[in-house]
């Protein structure tokens, strides 16, 4: 049996590509005779350079950026011919911050502009910025600030942009005019892992920020302050705070409108980088994996992503996750032929927990 093992990276715990590396081992155990091909994949998230790399002769740039609190990071942006891969979790990841300083209104996104500016720096005439992972909720306002945008309040005083989404409800006017200045020769993509918007019930706030550390009153201030950047940004902000994508990545699939980038789903990026569809095309089964299968899961992740090109040439898809949260009737919806939950912690040894479960859903599947 030929199977092809697709995952997405399993947040806080394994890379997709460790994640990839026990699915394996645990199918071996199971069924030594299959012919197992492994492609770890990224919906613009955390992965989204390395999936890209693994697939690509990329030239790998690293870059010195200010990460989500205030510490320094490295990131790495990964060059083909003209275009640059940029990855938003390099500069303001979730998992650049330790657990017990994680702060959804203090984070910043000032990392990822620096990426885009060093991009634009090295020549290229493409940026795709991948979406995903991040610890910020300030709608890309510290993305802007990196890039030169300014903003002010209802007096005319300046109003940082790169110190949070708790500190943008002051702002009423913002000036795009340096950082549209600053891409004028570049084409930007937003490859966003969600559809969400801006602001709303599912949107960067409520949607996204308690994961992040945001307890209920800080969720909402979140949502005040987006509410008064997006129209602070205006003539188009308080429309394209609307738009699907605007609320990925803590809300920088906004401010990348605003400096009028393209949005695309970001599995559809990768899918053709990869050659993921070939690879479909020569297996009998698709298995893939993510932290927690859940209703993000149906709106651009990765695992909507693969069902659809799975289901394209009727192959199979099994998804193998952490936690399972979405009904056989939904997934099913999506062309997911099963899904199993792990069932147990993922404890000292994920990789170990995670091969395991592969293992049992092996012995349900291969022939």
């Amino acid at each position: 049996m030929r199977v092809l093992i697709a995952p997405d990276d399993f947040t806080g715990t394994l890379s997709a590509a460790e994640a990839a590396e026990a699915i394996a081992a645990g199918w071996r155990w199971s069924a030594p005779d299959d012919a197992l091909t492994l492609l770890p994949l990224s919906d613009g998230g955390p992965g989204f350079v390395r999936a890209i790399a693994v697939a690509t002769d990329a030239e790998m740039v690293p870059v010195g950026v200010r990460g989500p609190m205030g510490e320094t990071a490295i990131g790495v942006i990964a060059i083909v011919e003209r275009t640059a891969y940029v990855e938003s979790a390099h500069g303001c990841g979730l998992a650049l911050v330790h657990a017990e300083r994680r702060d959804a209104g203090a984070a910043t996104s000032y990392g990822v502009g620096q990426l885009i500016a060093a991009a634009i720096d090295s020549g290229a005439r493409m940026i795709v910025v991948g979406l995903g992972g991040t610890a910020s909720t300030d709608g890309g306002a510290g993305m802007l600030a990196a890039l030169g945008a300014t903003g002010t309040d209802a007096a005319g005083a300046p109003v940082a942009l790169d110190a949070g989404g708790a500190c943008l409800g002051d702002v009423a006017a913002v000036d795009l005019r340096p950082a549209l200045e600053r891409i004028k020769n570049v084409e930007l993509i937003a490859a966003t892992d969600v559809d969400a918007a801006l602001v709303g019930p599912q949107g960067a706030a409520h949607g996204f920020a308690p994961q992040k550390g945001a307890d209920p009153e800080a969720v909402e201030h979140l949502e005040q302050s987006l509410t008064a950047f997006g129209r602070a940004c205006a003539p188009a902000g308080a429309s394209l705070a609307g738009d699907p994508g605007a609320g990925a990545g803590g809300g920088l699939g906004f401010a990348l409108m605003l400096l009028g980038a393209r949005r695309v789903v970001g599995i559809d990026v990768v899918r053709e980088v990869v050659g993921l569809d070939d690879a479909i095309a020569g297996s009998d089964l698709v298995v893939t994996g993510e932290g927690s299968f859940d209703w993000q899961s149906l709106r651009g992740k990765a695992v909507s992503g693969l069902a659809a090109a799975a289901l394209d040439q009727g192959r199979p898809l099994v998804v193998i996750a952490g936690r399972v949260e979405v009904g056989r009737r939904e997934y099913a919806a999506l062309g997911i032929t099963e899904a199993y939950a792990i069932g147990e912690e993922p404890g000292p040894n994920p990789a170990a927990v995670l091969a395991r479960a592969a293992a049992r859903v092996a012995d349900q599947w291969s022939r």
